[in-house]
């Protein structure tokens, strides 16, 4: 093998390894909101867990987080909780900031 093929495959490998990462991340992110939305939604824990992981299970629909939004903003409204995309949007943000810690903290 050659050092073009070693930098090659090392590259490769960093890009797969950082997809993997940034999959994490944003699913730890989903979860951390779904449980966000959950308290707002005044659910139980049990309930709050479930809703969690459906949220998480939402963001496979499409690409980008249009179907997170959409899910929140849904669910949010049939549940009497008053809320906006910007709500939602800033919300995501704030848990993406914590989802990146959570997995500093972890490494």
């Amino acid at each position: 093998m050659t050092t073009f093929d070693n930098r090659e495959n090392a590259f490769e490998n960093k890009f797969a390894h950082d997809e993997e990462m940034q999959f994490r991340v944003t699913a730890r992110r989903n979860k951390l909101v779904g449980l966000w939305a959950a308290e707002l939604m005044k659910l139980t824990p049990e309930e709050a867990d479930s809703y969690a992981k459906s949220v998480v299970q939402a963001d496979f629909e499409e690409a980008g987080d249009e179907d997170v939004v959409r899910k929140l903003l849904g669910d949010l409204t049939s549940a009497g909780v008053e809320t906006d995309d910007d709500a939602i949007r800033a919300a995501l943000d704030a848990k993406m900031v914590e989802a990146r810690r959570q997995f500093i903290e972890q490494a």
